[in-house]
This record gives C-alpha cells, structure tokens and sequence, in this order.
C-alpha cells in the first residue's frame, strides 16, 4: 500500500498553497473542479487572498466501464469537449452513442451550473492568471479538457496545480499550461484515494457551502 500523505482535501490544500504562494501571480483567480478540487482549491484561495470559482467539467466514460474516458466536456457558453480517439476506438461503441453522452453530459453539467453558481455569473477569465486545482489526477483526460477550454478565454497564465498523479499524467499535462505544481508522482500509482486518509466523495451542499464562504 502506497505511504498517505494527506489527512484530508484541506490539508492537501494547505500544502499546495505553500508552494504557489511564491510565486508571481497577476489576479490570480482560483478554479477547482467540482467536487474533490474544491476543498483543495479553498485552502489555495484563502492563502493567496484571491477569488475561488468552479470549472465545471464531466468525464464521459467508456461503455460498460466508466472509469476509462474516452472523453470529456467542459461547461461554457458553448461546451466544448474533447475525444479520445484511440480509447473509443478501443471500446467500439454503437453508432451515435458518444453525441448521446454528450448531451447527457451537457444536462448535468447544466444542473450543476445552477446548483453551485445560481444567478451568479461566472468569473472573468481574460489576462489574468487562472490556477486550476483539483484533488490529483489519474488519466487527466477531463483536465486535459478543462485547460483546452480555458486556452479559449485568453488568460494571462494558467498553472495546473495538484497533491499527487501519475508521472506519466503529468508530463502529458506539461505542455497545456505555463506552470505545473504536482507534489508527488509516486510509482507505481493506483488511485488518488489512496494518497488521502479521509477521501469520502463529497456531497453538493458541501459544495455550495465552501463556494458561499
């Protein structure tokens, strides 16, 4: 069994924060992914006195296995998502299944907007730097999803920020940001849960009570 390194998301939080907080930021903005980022990204926030925002983004995952992605989608205006050639390939799902699942996807990405944000409008994106946090990562491919998105707003910066992945995720990530922070990439990996002591999913109303604090 891997060593764990965090009590919980917030300890997580705290340590990353170490890190980023010497660093130049310009308005930094803070945006966790939804749920486990954002306890995280809370901590990341709070230590840098910046503003904390959700980046809403699905995974779309393989036909009778969904813990392999084959793609993801990322809220927006006009949702943006991306595919996994290869792994549909792979998987060999029935005609039109993957625009179903979008649009599956696209309704509780929808729901979650309203639920989290309300009437609120999301925060300003443009020329300045965006801190994506999450709780780790193991194939990256809905970060890989949610940073292809933000490219679009024209941020000053992005940094990718996160307690623990896979090496191999993480040099794959390297190229889609200016900045990446991953603490650990303990090898062989297996799953970011084992890296906490208290991982249990988190519910929205924990959510909606972080974001309102």
């Amino acid at each position: 069994m891997p060593s764990v390194q965090y009590t919980n998301r917030r300890h997580a939080g705290v340590a990353l924060a170490m890190v980023l907080r010497d660093m130049p930021l310009e308005n930094p903005l803070v945006l966790a992914l939804p749920r486990g980022g954002v306890p995280v990204g809370k901590e990341i926030a709070r230590a840098l006195g910046a503003p904390l925002d959700v980046l809403l983004v699905r995974k779309i995952g393989a036909p009778g296995n969904e813990e392999f992605a084959v793609g993801a989608i990322v809220d927006g205006p006009e949702p943006n998502w991306v595919v996994d050639e290869q792994m549909l390939e792979r998987f060999d799902p029935a005609p039109e299944w993957f625009e179903q699942q979008v649009l599956e996807q696209i309704r509780e990405l929808e729901r979650r907007r309203v639920l989290y944000r309300g009437v609120k409008a999301p925060a300003q994106l443009e020329d300045r730097d965006l801190i994506v946090v999450d709780d780790g990562l193991a194939t990256g491919s809905s970060m890989r999803a949610a940073l292809k998105c933000l490219r679009e707003h024209h941020p000053h910066r992005v940094v990718l920020a996160v307690p623990v992945g896979p090496a191999e995720t993480v040099e794959k990530l390297r190229d889609e940001v200016d900045a990446l922070v991953c603490l650990d990439t303990p090898s062989p990996f297996r799953a970011v849960g084992d890296h906490y002591r208290d991982f249990r999913p988190l519910s929205d109303q924990e959510v909606i009570d972080l974001l309102a604090k």
